[in-house]
């Protein structure tokens, strides 16, 4: 590279982005790759602090930043993701679906031990909205030995994909609310509000609804209707503490499940159930979920959703960072819950 005054640039090509930072109104780019320097860009260059500039010529052994962020980026994702368009040498990527992300972590951690190379990714089976990025990378110099990044892409491929996001099941769902005192009208069934509105903002159908009173049959019964239904999700709520009225664990075995757990270490939701009916998922939630706004029901649905089989390794994982912290404002899953 070669070092030139401000002042004697004009006609020459910037050789990367310039940052400018306008205090609490802009931060980004004010001048462009590429671009060439006129009379009248020397003021606003020496504004934003650039008193020389550098003239790049790049030999066939080396890679310019941008360069080098679009072929990390391709390397290290799933075809289906999507990339932005270089800027300040980083690229950010992107998902066009909902679902759950999967990162291959050991791999990731050996990519960010490469020399000059970086990727941040958001955490490990977090629950991605359409559009939302999820993850971005950049090289530290402006420039790469070419080299580094054919490791990279010798590595990626060997972990293919590194970053990818399993697209969410839109399934039919079957839900049997259980309890004496709401079967029998005396307290107001709260599946709706809670459970209920998850389920369909989750992009599933909600087929039917039943409610139960406390009663083996009656649970075992409802649980069958609903598979001969031709639900893809059983949920069950409540019923699952150490009352002796509490018969929803019973009332699942007796239709035939086998239960894969049955308590896991996350708060709220230390009672969760999880069981297999014929390859039909059925969770069976504690009461709590109709009383806090996030609970280990929003860790389980999307992993459920994205088809995985929730093992019992799985659920004892959670118990680290599965204390909610009952924020006064949620963020979720903007936090720690789950994490």
């Amino acid at each position: 590279m070669k070092k030139i005054r401000v002042e004697d640039a004009i006609g020459t090509v910037l050789a990367h982005d310039l940052t400018r930072i306008i205090r609490d109104k802009f931060k980004g780019v004010g001048f462009k790759k590429g671009h060439v320097v006129q009379k009248e860009d020397i003021p606003e260059l020496l504004k934003i602090g650039k008193q020389y500039l550098f003239v790049l010529d790049l030999g066939k052994d080396q890679l310019h930043e941008n360069d080098a962020a679009q072929r990390i980026s391709k390397a290290i994702s799933d075809p289906a993701l999507e990339f932005s368009e270089p800027r300040e040498g980083k690229i950010n990527i992107i998902t066009p679906h909902a679902g759950l992300l999967n990162i291959n972590v050991d791999a990731l951690l050996k990519v960010n031990k490469m020399e000059s190379i970086i990727v941040a990714t958001l955490k490990n089976t977090f629950p991605c909205k359409k559009g939302e990025i999820i993850a971005a990378t950049r090289i530290i110099p402006l420039t790469i030995p070419t080299k580094n990044i054919k490791a990279l892409e010798v590595l990626a491929k060997e972990a293919a994909p590194i970053l990818s996001v399993t697209p969410y099941k839109s399934l039919k769902v079957g839900a049997l609310v259980t309890g004496s005192e709401v079967y029998n009208g005396l307290i107001t069934d709260d599946f709706g509000p809670s459970v209920g509105q998850k389920i369909t903002q989750a992009g599933c159908t909600l087929i039917k609804k039943i409610l139960v009173p406390d009663d083996v049959t009656a649970i075992s019964n409802a649980v069958m209707e609903l598979k001969n239904l031709g639900c893809e999700l059983i949920i069950t709520t409540g019923g699952l503490s150490v009352d002796p009225d509490d018969v929803t664990r019973q009332g699942v075995i007796t239709a035939g499940a086998d239960v894969t757990f049955y308590g896991s270490p996350v708060l709220p939701g230390a009672m969760l159930m999880i069981s297999q009916l014929d390859n039909i998922p059925v969770i069976s939630l504690p009461a709590c979920v109709f009383y806090y706004k996030q609970t280990v029901f929003d860790l389980v649905l999307p992993r459920v959703l994205a088809g995985e089989k929730i093992t019992k390794d799985d659920i004892a994982a959670m118990g680290h960072g599965g204390l909610c912290m009952n924020c006064q404002v949620c963020h979720y899953p903007v936090c720690s819950f789950g994490r």
